[in-house]
């Protein structure tokens, strides 16, 4: 269709109308000056009194005036025909989230939870970075890949809805099997552009972070980590069971307390940033702020193809015909007469 000539098709119709309106214009305003002139002279002794009037050179400023109206409406509407193509790349970093829900990431003194805060954390994150790619891990006695790296964040924010507290098979509060699992994400070599986004309230009880600390560095992997929790801590619920909480051998309430000395120091080994978060309210923006400050590389490149545009030829004839318009005057230039 005609239509799909033009990239923005609704200019086309401001070019006729401009262009029907501006001749229509012209017309009407030379009718109304020829009407004053013949008011005090009759049109037979025009010829001597205006001996350079010439009709042909007004109709040509007309016409020159309606063209140059045309070609910028035209240029407008984005003419377009013919095969183009065009390189489209994708730049980004690759970030990691790895989530701890050991059952002490039950606890409420973060309201609701900090295992809530800390899943509406990663979904802002992801939410907030649509040019990267974005993987999932969820760490307790072992590390597992929930997501690997993809550029669909959705499917990160789907997977977010089964970690719970203790969901994993294996027990425990470890962090390095899910250091160790968000490495092998990345894959081998040493690059800018990686990020591994922790979110934890620091208890560790497995041991191996200064190991997985190492390779870290030898990876180029920058932690940004978010320790969810308070100093004074709070008791730990028990999944499935209302109202019960975690004991001790002898029956006194487990207190989980926040350990920010652990997520420091990963962040601070690594170059990263550490954040603490005792609210659902807890801003990322400095962090993501740091990703995005950072190297980043081509994620996806592909070859589109397009209608080339062709604006330029409207907007020739538009310059031509406004520089012809203003160079032509109604009367032709006056002849000398040799003395």
């Amino acid at each position: 269709m005609m239509w799909s000539w033009f990239a923005e098709p609704r200019f086309v119709a401001v070019a006729v109308l401009a262009s029907l309106g501006a001749a229509a214009l012209a017309v009407w305003l030379w009718r109304r000056r020829l009407a004053a002139d013949a008011a005090w002279a009759a049109r037979g002794l025009w010829s001597r009194l205006m001996p350079t009037w010439s009709p042909g050179r007004v109709r040509l400023s007309i016409l020159c005036l309606v063209l140059a109206l045309l070609g910028a409406s035209l240029a407008l509407a984005r003419p377009r025909w013919g095969a183009g193509q065009q390189q489209v790349e994708r730049r980004g970093v690759d970030v990691v989230f790895m989530i701890d829900s050991s059952l002490s990431m039950g606890a409420t003194d973060v309201a609701p939870s900090r295992l809530y805060v800390a899943k509406a954390l990663v979904r802002r994150m992801t939410h907030a970075m649509p040019a990267n790619r974005v993987g999932l891990v969820q760490t307790e006695g072992t590390g597992v890949v929930l997501a690997p790296l993809t550029l669909d964040g959705a499917v990160v924010d789907l997977l977010l809805d089964t970690v719970e507290p203790g969901s994993l098979p294996t027990p425990g509060t470890e962090l390095a099997p899910g250091l160790d699992a968000a490495l092998r994400l990345f894959g081998e070599g040493s690059e800018k552009h990686r990020v591994l986004v922790l979110l934890s309230d620091g208890e560790d009880h497995g041991g191996g972070i200064e190991q997985e600390i190492a390779q870290l560095r030898d990876g180029g992997v920058v932690v940004h980590a978010f320790g969810v929790g308070t100093p004074n801590g709070s008791t730990v619920p028990v999944p499935g069971s209302r109202g019960s909480f975690k004991r001790e051998s002898d029956g006194s309430l487990v207190i989980s307390r926040l350990h920010e000395d652990v997520l420091e120091g990963l962040a601070r080994a690594t170059g990263g940033s550490y954040t603490r978060v005792t609210s659902a309210a807890a801003n990322p923006a400095p962090v993501l702020q740091k990703i995005d400050r950072m190297e980043k590389r081509t994620i996806e490149s592909q070859v589109s193809s397009h209608l080339a545009e062709r604006f330029q030829w409207p907007l020739a004839l538009a310059v031509a015909a406004l520089l012809l318009h203003l160079a032509v005057a109604p009367f032709a230039p006056g002849r000398r007469h040799a003395a």
